[in-house]
């Protein structure tokens, strides 16, 4: 079988770069490099993409290895029916270590078609260090890299507005184009750079918030062979993600122009406010998603396909997504097609996603997926929702770490572990349940104040302790 580079492929001629991509990894792979392919595909964009590694260890070489060359399959389920498509991503030009290659990191600000900065160097990565100086070769924040390179360029062209860029961050933080633009000018003052570079990425650079979804596993290790089968090369970087695609951008008509994405069949909104899209992701797909894992782990399940197909468990998933429902000041009709959506891609059976994955931080993520639902459904009908109560009760028995005498996948900051041991420790569960919900380092606020939450929980988890998941469900559904 032949090995994949340009010169097998026939495919040797480069695209100049317009696109600097900080992040190589999977996801940028098969969402904004697929999506700016369909742009050269379909409206001759002539985009090339350089990646920039954001971390000292990557992916880089591997890129390199293939000429920037990889397989995308996109595989899942609509309306019942299986479709899969295969195509092998042309576009990226290079990709660049800047912990060993600087110089070469430094020359992207030198390429006269640059036009694009897109980024997921996820929601840790656009923060602020101030000990990150402009002669470290490179920085260590992502905003610091940046800032280094943006500075380059406007000294390399001397001002020149036109040669300004447009940066589109896709890490999965509120307002992420404003606190990274936030954090770039902190660095222009931390560094003393001059006022007419800070006027020149304040006001010619554009700035645009995102929300991204598409699932994306990544690398099909487990059944590898039965892809490789359905290729004439070897491809040490093929990617799998579902067919769904949703990029929804802020900007206007500048924008639109700028990236005709109109001009495909591609789902790119480019829209004023992006936090209609954002609230119905966050809440119902993550929610979900979120809601489902401790239920489903303490079950004894093991994937996301596995929970919504079973006759307990997706029943659940089914009921949490209703709560969630309700909580949405959206129209009905545009909510329950979404729902269906979410639910075929659950049903994905092409997707083998790990419920222990999205175990990681699963906290914070009920904080910020979850919990205004749960809050909002009390909010607005001053009953507690049933399922998601008793998802976060499953949650606060998931971090006690282990469940009938076996280890869960508790992952977390070491902090969080060792409060959650030391609460388990304290013996009864009105204790256990007191001090989860008034601990404002959890979830923001003290939830001992929600009237009857308390007493729910420990209702739910007596019943957990002592039926089940299931019988402790049914008995804990006919009590609230």
């Amino acid at each position: 079988m032949k090995t994949l580079n340009r010169k097998n492929t026939g495919l040797e001629k480069l695209n100049p770069i317009k696109v600097v991509q900080f992040g190589e990894g999977n996801f940028l792979r098969a969402f904004v490099d697929y999506a700016f392919q369909r742009l050269n595909k379909e409206v001759d964009f002539n985009a090339g993409i350089a990646m920039v590694q954001p971390l000292k260890d990557g992916m880089v070489n591997m890129i390199n290895d293939q000429d920037g060359l990889y397989t995308l399959f996109m595989n899942g389920i609509k309306k019942g029916e299986k479709i899969q498509d295969i195509q092998l991503i042309d576009n990226v030009v290079k990709a660049i270590n800047p912990y060993t290659d600087f110089a070469d990191y430094l020359a992207l600000a030198k390429e006269e078609e640059l036009q694009f900065i897109v980024s997921n160097t996820t929601e840790a990565g656009i923060e602020f260090i101030g000990t990150d100086t402009p002669d470290m070769q490179p920085p260590t924040a992502f905003p610091a890299k940046l800032t280094v390179l943006l500075y380059e360029r406007f000294k390399h062209f001397n001002g020149d507005a036109s040669k300004a860029v447009t940066i589109i961050p896709c890490e999965l933080i509120d307002y992420n184009s404003e606190t990274l633009k936030k954090i770039i000018l902190q660095y222009c003052d931390l560094w003393k750079l001059e006022d007419a570079f800070k006027t020149w990425v304040s006001d010619a650079c554009t700035y645009h918030s995102t929300l991204v979804d598409r699932i994306v596993p990544g690398y099909p290790r487990a059944n590898i062979e039965e892809y490789n089968s359905k290729l004439d090369y070897q491809d040490n970087l093929i990617v799998a993600a579902e067919p769904f695609f949703l990029w929804a951008i802020e900007g206007g008509e500048d924008l639109k122009a700028k990236l005709p994405f109109h001009k495909t069949d591609l789902n790119v909104k480019i829209v004023d406010d992006i936090r209609p899209f954002k609230m119905i992701k966050v809440r119902i797909l993550n929610g979900a998603h979120t809601s489902m894992v401790p239920i489903s782990l303490l079950y004894g399940n093991k994937l996301v396909m596995e929970t919504v197909n079973g006759d307990f468990t997706g029943k659940f998933v089914d009921n949490v997504i209703a709560e969630i429902s309700e909580t949405l000041a959206m129209d009905k009709n545009e909510i329950t097609a979404y729902c269906e959506e979410v639910m075929d891609r659950f049903r994905n059976p092409f997707i083998k996603h790990a419920l222990a994955d999205i175990a990681l931080n699963s906290i914070s993520k009920f904080k910020v997926r979850v919990l205004p639902s749960l809050l909002g459904y009390y909010n607005n009908t001053k009953k507690l929702p049933v399922s998601l109560t008793y998802s976060l009760a499953c949650l606060i028995q998931f971090y006690k770490g282990t469940w009938n005498n076996e280890a869960l996948p508790v992952k977390d900051t070491p902090e969080l572990v060792e409060a959650f041991n030391n609460i388990w420790k304290a013996g009864s569960l009105d204790s256990v349940v007191k001090q989860t919900l008034e601990n404002t380092d959890f979830w923001g606020e003290d939830l001992t104040k929600i009237n009857g939450l308390s007493e729910a929980l420990v209702v739910a988890l007596s019943e957990i302790e002592a039926n089940g998941i299931e019988n402790g469900f049914a008995n804990f559904s006919k009590k609230f």
